[in-house]
Parts: C-alpha cells; structure tokens; sequence
C-alpha cells in the first residue's frame, strides 16, 4: 500500500486507528474456547466489528508462531480476511545480517502478504535495507518504544548531545523515505513528540501504548499530527479484550467507535 493509499482511507474514515490482534488463547472469551478453530473465530468476529472504524490491523506475530504450524494456518487466514484497502503490520520486530533479512522480507511481503513488518534496527543499514526493496511494502522501524526497558539503551546520550533513539531515527530516515519508512513511536513517551516530529517531520509513525498502557491519544495528536496525519494509533487489549463474555465482538466495536469519534475531531483541525 501506498503513501497516498493508505492516508486516502484515513481521511475517508476519519480515522488512524489501528486494532492489534495479540490474540492469546487464555483471554479470550470463555464460550470460544472449546471451538476448534477458537483463535481464528475470536479474529474473525473482531475484525467484522471494527473494519470499518480503523485503518490498520496490526497481527503480533509471536501470538501465533507459538503454536507452531497451527498458529501459522490461522496468522495467513487472518491476513487475508482483513478486507482489501486496510493496511496491514506483521509485529515481528525483525532485524539480523543483511541476506537473513532478505528472507524475512520476504516471507512477510510475498509468502504471507503484509503491507509492512516492524524491524529493529540495531545490526546497521544492511539489516534494514532488504526491507526497503519492495514497491508498495513499509519497514516500520523501531524508535522510541513505549516499555520502561526503553530506559536501558534508547534513552542513552551520546557524546554529541543526541540521545541513542534520535540518532536511529536520523540515520534510519536517509536509508529509505517518507514513503517506505515509518518508525515506532510509545505512546507512553508523549513528551518526546516534539523532538521526534523535528528529527522526521514527514514520517509516518506506529504509535502503541494508548489504551491499557496508559498513553494519551489527545496528547500525541496535538503533537504530532501533520497534513497527512502522520500517525498510526495502535490499541490492542483495550478493545480486543474489552468484555470477556458473548458480547465481546460488539464491545470492541463500542470501544473502536470510541476512539474513531475522537480521531475524527482531531483530523478536522489539520
């Protein structure tokens, strides 16, 4: 999906919401668990619910490799019910020497078709350029990161003043484009915006940590919207967990719309 694509449909839906599928089998709700299919029946109903308030669905890949070649059937299935036009993220946080990146690329922009995968950055240039080849395929690379881990390495100063994450981002920013790059910005690190949307004015961002973990979806919008919005809000638990009983598909579609209706009053002020 395209630069132009993908902000078509959030100013179509007036909405940047994008819904995490960090399906764990012990959270679902307790009528499902005894289906066969249970994992793949719970992302069905989710997606059914709330397609049509987000524009991005973000599949956390280790929620389903550890169930083996299991997990794997029901992440492709859930890919392609997504409905076409919806941007989608494998949360794979890959990143490894240049000819293995390679092959991640491809596994997750051919084998299994996402439009994007999240990729650490922290072996160089040759791990994420592999990621950057592919027409109409984003590397969403890691930033600033909303866990208190962020503490031990990202928030370190170097000599020259930058701190460990600035200099990723300006690193990161010459090896693609606006077009093919986004960077994972924590919701939880609201006070950072700023700096960050001086370092990459243009970029898209994927922006966790609103919802359950506490961020600000007010804040991070006041700060780092731009013209073409700029940003991909992404809540998880908050509405795929949002009731553990029957009515669990309809709740996340309250909770969606929750989040749809604020997203909109903020797109109309830029």
């Amino acid at each position: 999906m395209t630069r132009q694509q993908l902000t078509e449909q959030i100013f179509k839906k007036r909405s940047y919401l994008c819904v995490g599928l960090d399906t764990d089998p012990e959270k679902i709700p307790s009528h499902l668990k005894g289906h066969p299919d249970a994992m793949f029946e719970f992302n069905k109903a989710i997606i059914d619910a709330t397609h049509d308030l987000c524009v991005a669905y973000k599949i956390n890949i280790a929620f389903y490799e550890a169930h083996g070649v299991k997990g794997w059937d029901i992440l492709e299935r859930t890919l392609r019910y997504i409905p076409e036009g919806i941007f989608t993220i494998a949360d794979a946080k890959r990143g490894d020497i240049g000819n293995t990146s390679a092959q991640y690329a491809r596994a997750f922009f051919e084998t299994i078709p996402f439009d994007s995968i999240t990729v650490a950055p922290y072996m160089g240039e040759d791990s994420v350029k592999p990621f950057l080849g592919h027409p109409g395929k984003w590397a969403i690379v890691l930033g600033l990161t909303s866990n208190p881990g962020a503490e031990d390495f990202e928030l370190q100063q170097y000599a020259d003043g930058d701190l460990l994450y600035e200099k990723v981002l300006k690193t990161v920013s010459r090896w693609g484009d606006t077009g093919n790059t986004m960077f994972v910005i924590g919701a939880t690190q609201a006070s950072s915006f700023r700096r960050i949307r001086e370092i990459t004015p243009e970029h898209f961002y994927l922006v966790p940590g609103v919802g359950a973990q506490g961020g600000s979806l007010q804040e991070v919008s006041d700060i780092a919207l731009i013209k073409d919005c700029g940003l991909l809000v992404n809540a998880s638990r908050a509405i795929i967990f949002a009731s553990g009983k029957e009515d669990f598909a309809s709740e996340a579609r309250v909770v969606a719309r929750k989040y749809q209706q604020e997203m909109a009053i903020y797109l109309g002020k830029v």
